[in-house]
């Protein structure tokens, strides 16, 4: 079981030569995996992954992943996770903050999150590879004059493969129906805004329409309503928490905007099926 703490860490990934950007290629011929990534925590960059060769286990948000040789995977700065396994591995990572990320690439990490693994075909992945390969030597190469903005070209390259994948992999927006364009929308809103913003009606008003057809076009495309999931990603958070932190449920009410404790514990049992202490136990040596 993984060493509870005061808050989920955040672990730095920042680099003197590139504040923030970092990269990297390393190889394990058997099973080694840092201290660090054995607990869960958060990354403080936006963190790409080329499983180049072996297998990885890892857990993202409470969903087990076995990543094969070939996939990629993005993890998001709010996303908590930890590694379980590892076998016979080469993995190449570059991560970057958001202010080094391309505007665009940014706004549609968000809009595609959240991601799993993705197996790429080997054209893609050899093409992925070999750019990885060419960053990787500017990365090594702190005395050219151009350093930082060859890195930040080559690194924003590199996002925009991987993003092209995910959107190849996704059903193109033109192609979706305005229930499912209301639908994407709102689930990138409540991204932003579970922790202050509670209400449909708040997110109805934040997208222009009315409560009612919010709810239509929720349950149409998902079969559940906007408080349904408005509940979901409150739930996820608090989760995260009792799971990964020793913060207290009045704590962690009041982090994700509830100053009426017992209300949350109440709308937590009504989620879940157990209290918040409950679950906490229950998810403990």
């Amino acid at each position: 079981m993984n060493k509870k703490t005061k808050s989920i860490p955040v672990n730095s990934m920042a680099d003197e030569r590139s504040p923030g950007i970092v990269m990297e290629r390393v190889s394990f011929d058997h099973s080694i995996i840092n201290e660090e990534e054995k607990q869960s925590h958060r990354h403080d960059l936006h963190s790409f992954f080329l499983l180049e060769k072996g297998t990885v286990s890892i857990e993202i948000d409470f969903q087990k992943y076995e990543i094969k040789e070939s996939s990629v995977i993005y993890i998001h700065p709010d996303q908590v996770h930890y590694t379980t396994s590892t076998e016979n591995i080469t993995v190449s990572t570059w991560a970057l903050n958001s202010e080094y990320l391309n505007p665009e690439y940014l706004k549609l990490l968000d809009e595609i999150r959240p991601v799993k693994p993705l197996l790429l075909d080997q054209e893609t992945f050899s093409l992925i590879s070999e750019a990885v390969s060419l960053s990787l030597k500017y990365y090594a190469r702190k005395n050219e004059k151009l350093y930082h903005s060859l890195l930040k070209d080559s690194c924003n390259t590199l996002v925009a493969l991987v993003i092209s994948q995910y959107l190849e992999h996704n059903q193109p927006l033109e192609k979706l129906s305005r229930f499912e364009i209301v639908t994407k929308v709102f689930k990138q809103i409540l991204e932003q805004k579970y922790i202050t913003v509670k209400r449909p009606s708040e997110y109805a008003q934040v997208l222009n329409i009315s409560t009612p057809y919010l709810n239509e076009c929720i349950k149409n495309t998902t079969g559940y309503s906007v408080s349904y999931h408005i509940q979901q990603r409150i739930v996820l958070e608090a989760k995260r928490l009792l799971y990964h932190s020793d913060q207290s449920v009045k704590e962690i009410a009041t982090a994700l905007g509830y100053d009426d404790y017992p209300y949350f514990s109440r709308l937590f049992t009504k989620v879940t099926g157990m209290t918040p202490l409950a679950f906490r136990n229950k998810n403990r040596d």
